[in-house]
């Protein structure tokens, strides 16, 4: 005869699988926006290696023509020049025989790329002179 009172039930509560939850969402909600601020400041490597690539194909067309080039066709890029992933846009935004600035306008997901500690990397710049601004995005 068994003895309904000494009958061991296994499992878990409803109060201990929402305990569970809770703790998972605390979690979530807590690691997310570094995760976040890490994966933007992993996508500004696409912009580094878009404007280093311009700037190296620059010097070359200065060496054949004695002056720099404001449009990125002449260069070899396409119209409009988007970096590799997409999440960077290229434009010369000046030229002339002495000199360039090129800068890198975020696109898409990149475009709320405000890092408190590095400020606002949404549009990354490179100069003939190897000026990049704003510093702390580099």
């Amino acid at each position: 005869m068994k003895n309904s009172v000494m009958q061991k039930h296994w499992g878990f509560t409803l109060i201990e699988l929402m305990i569970v939850v809770a703790i998972i969402g605390v979690i979530g909600a807590i690691a997310f926006p570094s995760y976040d601020s890490y994966m933007k400041k992993s996508r500004r490597t696409d912009a580094k290696v878009g404007l280093t690539k311009l700037a190296d194909r620059q010097e070359r067309y200065y060496l054949r023509n004695d002056t720099y080039t404001s449009d990125v066709t002449d260069l070899g890029f396409n119209s409009p020049y988007l970096t590799e992933n997409g999440y960077y846009q290229i434009t010369i935004t000046a030229a002339s025989a002495n000199g360039y600035t090129a800068s890198a306008t975020a696109q898409g997901a990149q475009t709320s790329d405000t890092d408190t500690s590095a400020g606002d990397c949404t549009t990354m710049t490179l100069d003939s002179t190897g000026l990049k601004t704003p510093a702390a995005c580099w």
